[in-house]
């Protein structure tokens, strides 16, 4: 405990105490709608038993008039919330949820227009929104204050009012999108009314000792909300003793990764935003800036930088995050490896996942203290060596089974060995070192250097097989595109053509002034592509056939700061909807997927980002020849680590 005894001090927060300095703050998961659910409660019970001192549950919505996940709205949100509580109560972790309204951003419960401050339209609205009156105001006002007291009622420890983000509270406090010409608007006391009234209809409506806070930030863009106002805005509220904690974040919907960055970004991106934002504030600080281990809270606590240190995506990615590092089995813990996919890109197609730990949302059947020792032991093999058959191995070996994981190559990790070469992309190897770790810590028998054929595996006589071998990139020669498969890629002689995994392999070096990626698939593989070419001093030209430079990663932000560097560079310009009809020395004719005239495009390389081939020929030499035979990630379909991990997860936990 000496090594993180700040992180391991208790805290008070106005009337409660939490036993450490670690929390998690709101975030979306969309495990439930409306209410609490069986698995938004099995999701944070989990968490709790991690070790975590604190956890915000996430947006909360107060009105009908602009909704997301979670509703507090209305009596019937008590007694689900009541069962979350009495489920955390034995672990000691305190429980607070964030209400919320979005403004311009999200709509009402009916599907039709939310209110918002103006009728402006907020960076992906569909249509403007509804402007409130004042006597609107005034009953979101009261809404705040009601669905404060229903989760007091449900034994909540305390609420915060989500102040900042690029929601209503921020669309108030901005010079720029706060046009209103009444008394919640023009002047800066004007501005802030609306949430100091609401934060004095909370307090009114709760017993004393209910904590309150607020979550505040700034616009990345100064003009638009400044840290300035914003440390006075929670100066105000301080000074008015309305507020027990101040949650500071950053960023707003103008470039949203800014709240979340990934791994592009240092732990503690947000320090300079957030100092500001905190000077001279007296109450708890929660800072938040991909911090995901104890050493970097503790740090930031010694530092004097906050009073509690947010940890999300690293106990998601492992929820005994907490209690490992305390242990001294820092080692044993799941790296986040910050690439928001699962997340936060997982919340924007539907539902929370995790790339790296594959029960995020699935705790209440797969948590894995729910594994138990297999009655009978099987005999396992896994062919392949890439985080689909480690994590297989993992699994089947903590379920009590005999395995063996037969690689060809020299070592474990698969294509995450070149991947993680690739610029900004360091911490997707993390992984598979974690992986790695745990195969041999125990016990899995591995066997590097190993190629072997249907009639070897057999002579193992394994009771199961689980087939991971992977996948490789198709040819130039062989390429086809997706949207046009019907056409040749016509390549000439001396053309310096590279698959993305040439690129990776062939690390830093000279491809010319000029150069294109063209991307079919639509991941972060062609952004990793890019970044390497312009390292290298080559202006890049991206095509693609998808409508957006890489939509597959859109949800994830990860794009928006991508664009950002390159377009900063100078460097940089993206061709959508387009075909590549022949690549010769030198340059490349692209056209329009609907059009038929070509533009001839400067390139000294062009780079092929294209669905790879699995490889899975032993999988159909042994159909009906081994009693379990399964197959995994790539061997199946050439996709990312998300769907390799959860499928060799999945796998060993059906062996029968």
């Amino acid at each position: 405990m000496s090594l993180y005894k700040r992180v391991f001090s208790p805290i008070r927060i106005g009337g409660v105490e939490a036993p450490n300095r670690i929390v998690r703050t709101a975030h979306a998961t969309r495990l439930a709608h409306r209410y609490v659910n069986d698995d938004l409660i099995a999701y944070h019970l989990e968490r709790a038993k991690g070790g975590a001192g604190l956890s915000i549950i996430e947006s909360t919505s107060v009105h009908p008039s602009s909704t997301f996940s979670l509703s507090a709205a209305d009596d019937g949100a008590i007694a689900p919330m009541r069962r979350l509580v009495d489920a955390i109560a034995p672990t000691g972790m305190k429980l607070f949820t964030q209400l919320w309204h979005g403004g311009y951003t999200d709509p009402a419960a009916d599907g039709g227009l939310p209110w918002a401050v103006t009728a402006l339209p907020g960076r992906y609205s569909v249509a403007p929104p509804i402007p409130m009156t004042t006597g609107q105001i005034g009953e979101l006002v009261d809404a705040y204050g009601q669905a404060a007291a229903r989760m007091q009622a449900a034994g909540l420890d305390g609420v915060e009012v989500l102040a900042g983000a690029g929601y209503l509270f921020s669309q108030f406090f901005s010079p720029v999108l706060n046009q209103r010409q009444d008394e919640y608007g023009g002047s800066f006391d004007n501005r802030i009314r609306a949430l100091l009234e609401t934060l004095r209809a909370i307090r009114a409506a709760t017993a004393p000792g209910f904590a309150l806070g607020v979550r505040l930030g700034a616009s990345t863009d100064e003009r638009i909300l400044s840290t300035a106002d914003v440390n006075a805005i929670a100066l105000r509220a301080q000074a008015e003793g309305l507020i027990d904690f101040v949650n500071i974040t950053h960023g707003d919907y103008y470039f949203h990764v800014e709240r979340y960055a990934g791994m592009d970004r240092p732990v503690g991106y947000q320090l300079p935003a957030s100092e500001r934002v905190g000077q001279g504030l007296t109450v708890p600080r929660i800072i938040v800036g991909r911090y995901a281990t104890l050493d970097d809270a503790e740090q930031a606590l010694k530092e004097g930088q906050a009073d509690m240190v947010n940890i999300v995506r690293g106990m998601i990615a492992d929820p005994m995050l907490v209690v490992k590092a305390r242990a001294g089995r820092g080692t044993e813990v799941r790296p986040c490896i910050g690439c928001n996919q699962g997340c936060i890109g997982g919340v924007f197609t539907g539902r929370m996942r995790c790339a790296v730990n594959p029960v995020v949302g699935d705790e209440a059947r797969l948590a894995e203290d729910r594994i138990v020792p297999a009655p009978s032991p099987r005999k396992v093999l896994v062919v392949g060596g890439g985080v689909a058959g480690m994590e297989a191995a993992r699994t089947a070996r903590l379920m009590g089974h005999r395995v063996t994981l037969i690689e060809a190559t020299s070592g474990l990790g698969g294509l995450l060995n070149q991947a993680r070469h690739l610029p900004r992309l360091h911490l997707i190897g993390d992984i598979a070192l974690w992986l790695e770790g745990e195969i041999y810590r125990l016990g899995v028998d591995v066997r590097l250097s190993t190629y072997v054929e249907a009639g070897e595996v057999l002579a193992e006589n394994p009771d199961v097989v689980i087939v991971a071998t992977g996948s490789q990139p198709t040819e130039a020669s062989g390429f086809r595109q997706t949207a046009d498969p019907a056409a040749g890629l016509r390549i000439a002689p001396g053309a310096r053509v590279l698959t993305s995994l040439d690129l990776c392999m062939a690390g830093a070096g000279d491809y010319g002034k000029t150069a294109i990626v063209f991307d079919d698939i639509g991941h972060y593989e062609a952004i990793g592509c890019c970044e390497a070419l312009i390292a290298s001093g080559a202006e890049v030209t991206y095509v693609t056939r998808h409508l957006m430079f890489a939509p597959a990663v859109e949800g994830t932000g990860r794009t928006q700061a991508a664009l950002q560097r390159f377009h900063r560079s100078g460097r940089f310009r993206v061709l959508t909807q387009s075909a590549l009809v022949s690549i010769d020395q030198g340059s490349a004719e692209v056209r329009p997927l609907y059009g038929d005239t070509p533009e001839n495009v400067s390139a000294d390389t062009v780079v092929l980002v294209g669905y790879r081939q699995s490889q899975n020929e032993i999988w159909q030499a042994l159909q009906g020849r081994v009693p379990q035979l399964h197959i995994v990630g790539d061997a199946l379909s050439a996709r990312d680590i998300q769907p390799a991990i959860r499928e060799g997860h999945l796998a060993a936990r059906s062996i029968a």
